[in-house]
């Protein structure tokens, strides 16, 4: 198993250029192919690994054998349909209703994210405080986020971004998102008209997470196989139920494996 971080989170380097996020998937596809040999491979992700994996399957479909994602890439809630089912509808306010009680970081993150970053490599107190405050909002942890996570865990994700001083840059994907060019967007159209949906797809949707889309939500853009509604579990899967979440990626590579 591969896993790699975003350009510019943790101990990765950061992106000199901007764009990045359209590019990652390119860089994991070289990696996976010339790098390490992997002729086919599977990829997982979720939040904006849920967004290259996409990007990935939409434009190296003949490396990638199926996706595993634990939500719809959120760039799709910018193409709500004209006649959207009442599942979906509901869905739209729901999230709507989300942003305005918790989307201010990604409005401040795209659009001033360089205010905002050094106020957070000054403070470790208040890079604490940006980071647990959405651990414990976005979990399944009923208010109480020590029931989910350690003092250990939680210190230990603050501290990776403290001594990398990455906080700034992390928050690059969100800015490359929202100041996309014209062009960006055409040459991401043209291959969203190739389409992710030649490559299976399977979904892994736990209770708490920020966004809980309906299946025919997802057929919309991708070629669903497997969708598992999880008993428990937020936005953080990997470490919040390590377990549930392995056993469906097995489970999902085992249907695609030759």
């Amino acid at each position: 198993m591969i896993v790699p971080d975003l350009p510019g989170s943790g101990f990765s380097d950061k992106s000199k250029k901007p764009g990045t996020i359209f590019r990652v998937n390119d860089l994991w596809a070289q990696l996976m192919t010339d790098t390490l040999g992997y002729q086919k491979f599977g990829a997982h992700g979720g939040d904006w690994g849920s967004t290259v994996t996409e990007q990935l399957a939409r434009s190296h479909p003949d490396s990638v054998v199926a996706i595993h994602l634990t939500d719809v890439s959120f760039g799709h809630l910018f193409q709500k349909p004209d006649d959207p089912s009442p599942a979906e509808a509901k869905f739209f306010k729901k999230n709507d209703e989300w942003l305005q009680k918790e989307g201010a970081y990604a409005l401040i993150q795209s659009t001033k994210p360089q205010s905002l970053a050094p106020a957070l490599s000054d403070s470790p107190a208040g890079l604490a405080a940006w980071i647990v405050e959405k651990v414990r909002a976005w979990s399944d942890c009923g208010g109480d986020v020590e029931s989910r996570f350690t003092k250990d865990e939680l210190l230990t994700h603050v501290m990776i971004y403290w001594i990398t001083e990455s906080i700034g840059s992390s928050f690059l994907p969100y800015y490359d998102y929202s100041n996309a060019t014209p062009l960006t967007w055409l040459r991401e159209g043209i291959k969203n008209w190739v389409g992710s949906s030649k490559v299976p797809a399977a979904f892994a949707l736990f209770p708490k997470d920020i966004s809980h889309p309906p299946r025919e939500w997802a057929e919309r853009f991708f070629n669903v196989q497997r969708w598992t509604e999880m008993a428990r579990g937020g936005h953080f899967a990997a470490m919040e139920e390590p377990q549930l979440l392995a056993e469906d990626i097995r489970a999902c590579f085992g249907m695609f494996r030759h």
